[in-house]
């Protein structure tokens, strides 16, 4: 079996100090970066995904009171600090194969909406994974009720053996974060300690 890691948006604007943050991204970003470093050799590949709005439409609440579900402030601006990877993630992103951007004009929740540039040529997560024969993949990062979960149920359903690495998760709120992994678990998503 060939396992990949997935990063899933450890961006300055989803941590402490951000416009959407987490509470707990820091350490999830400190986390992985050690994670990453240590057990690379665990993964045939490592990937990362980023939001990257230059127009994301509604999903920009710029009128008005964003309602947290559907409207969000104004975050992961492409050209902002906000968009960039936190600093402690940096150990970890030495070692990752691609970075799959999305949702320059829309909104994009699951890292599977992302492509990276390869060879010039745009490659959807899916396809990218796909090539490297890869057919189970861990999941991390932030946030565990919206883009992480996202991202693991696209996992699945592109038939990938998923996991979840909890400890390496935040989420945004007690409730949607438990729902959340209570949806991944009926998916079929394990969810597990990163044995750091």
């Amino acid at each position: 079996m060939s396992r990949a890691l997935i990063i899933v948006d450890v961006q300055h604007d989803f941590c402490e100090g951000g416009s959407l943050p987490v509470t707990g991204g820091i350490a999830v970003a400190t986390g992985i970066g050690e994670f990453v470093t240590r057990h690379r050799d665990r993964y045939a590949a490592v990937v990362a995904t980023a939001d990257w709005h230059v127009d994301p439409g509604d999903h920009w609440a710029t009128d008005g009171e964003p309602d947290f579900r559907h409207s969000w402030p104004v975050h992961c601006e492409v050209g902002t600090q906000g968009a960039e990877f936190r600093p402690e993630l940096a150990p970890a992103l030495e070692l990752v194969d691609a970075v799959f951007r999305k949702g320059e004009h829309e909104a994009a929740y699951s890292g599977f909406e992302g492509s990276a540039d390869v060879d010039g040529r745009s490659v959807p997560l899916a396809d990218w994974l796909r090539e490297r024969g890869v057919t189970a993949v861990d999941v991390c990062g932030l946030a565990t009720d919206y883009c992480v979960r996202a991202t693991a149920l696209d996992a699945r359903r592109e038939g990938l053996e998923t996991t979840l690495l909890r400890d390496l998760c935040a989420g945004v709120a007690p409730e949607s974060t438990e729902a959340a992994l209570e949806e991944m678990r009926d998916a079929g998503v394990a969810q597990l300690q990163s044995s750091r």
